[in-house]
C-alpha cells in the first residue's frame, strides 16, 4: 500500500484548531473513547465551574493545559491552583475539585486523559 494510501485511512486532527468564535459554553470534544480511557479536548474561554459546583469522578484523570491559563481549586485546600501553557497534572479519582478561572480574553485548551 502506497504510503498516500495508508494516510487516507487515519483520522488526522488538530488539537488547536476549530474553535468557534462564539463560545457560551465551554466545548468538550471526544477524540478517543473506549472501556478502559476516554481522551476529550476542552475548550474554555472564561468559564468556570458553577460557585458550589464540584467534580468527583470515578476515573484518574490527567489534564494539561496546550493554550491559555487556568486556576483549578480542590475540595479541603486553601491554595487555588495556578496553570499555564504547558502545565499537567493527575487528578485521583473521587479528588473533588473545579474550575475557578479561565481567562476571558484566550481560549484555554485542555486534553483531559480519563482513565
Amino acid at each position: 500500500m502506497a504510503m498516500n494510501d495508508s494516510r487516507k485511512m487515519l483520522d488526522v486532527g488538530n488539537i488547536l484548531a476549530d474553535t468557534p468564535a462564539q463560545l457560551p459554553e465551554e466545548l468538550t470534544t471526544a477524540l478517543l473513547q473506549n472501556d478502559k480511557v476516554q481522551i476529550q479536548r476542552i475548550v474554555s474561554r472564561g468559564h468556570a465551574s458553577r460557585e458550589g459546583e464540584w467534580y468527583d469522578q470515578a476515573q484518574d484523570e490527567w489534564v494539561i493545559l496546550l493554550r491559555g491559563k487556568a486556576v483549578l481549586e480542590f475540595a479541603g485546600q486553601t491554595a487555588l491552583t495556578t496553570l499555564v501553557e504547558g502545565d499537567y497534572l493527575l487528578i485521583p479519582a473521587h479528588c473533588r475539585h473545579r474550575v475557578h478561572w479561565t481567562d476571558p480574553d484566550i481560549d484555554s485548551i485542555w486534553l483531559a486523559v480519563h482513565f
